[in-house]
């Protein structure tokens, strides 16, 4: 397309575009906590041109709100015509982020200070099939960074 607006990655050059003239370097995630919950089906079908599908699962435990479980992300997930994106916001992710990817997650994010494993727990992941994130909460232990930098290996 002449003239069409285009993004530049950080090093300058021009970032591709998909079919219909989104920048590929920019991922569409709208949240399902937006949602109306009772017509789940109609929400995610309004969402169908985004990327993913960003669905928070809090414990009310790792942090004080309680959104989701595993059995609702099931139901998420086989009605979603767009790939999952799931967030854990739980105590014990080394034991539950493998059950959300093996439902199908396209992607599963665990906070590093929950896990006890951070490095296993990425690579099981990605043995599953999902790719593996992780974050941070604002004070992390500087110890969970040293222990995952050191352990780490990138893969393509």
């Amino acid at each position: 397309m002449i003239g069409a607006p285009c993004a530049l990655d950080h090093n300058g050059r021009v970032l591709p575009t998909d079919e219909i003239g989104r920048d590929r370097g920019i991922r569409i995630n709208p949240s399902v906590l937006a949602a109306d919950f009772v017509n789940m089906q109609a929400e995610l079908s309004r969402i169908a041109t985004a990327d993913f599908v960003h669905v928070d699962v809090m414990d009310n435990h790792f942090v004080p709100n309680l959104t989701f479980g595993l059995q609702m992300v099931e139901r998420i997930q086989a009605t979603s015509p767009i790939p999952l994106d799931v967030h854990l916001m739980i105590t014990e992710p080394d034991r539950w982020a493998p059950e959300y990817a093996e439902l199908g997650a396209a992607s599963v994010t665990f906070h590093l200070e929950a896990a006890t494993e951070p490095v296993a727990l990425a690579r099981r992941l990605r043995s599953i099939g999902a790719r593996a994130g992780w974050r941070s909460s604002p004070r992390p232990r500087s110890t969970v960074f040293s222990t995952c930098s050191t352990n780490s290996t990138r893969s393509s």
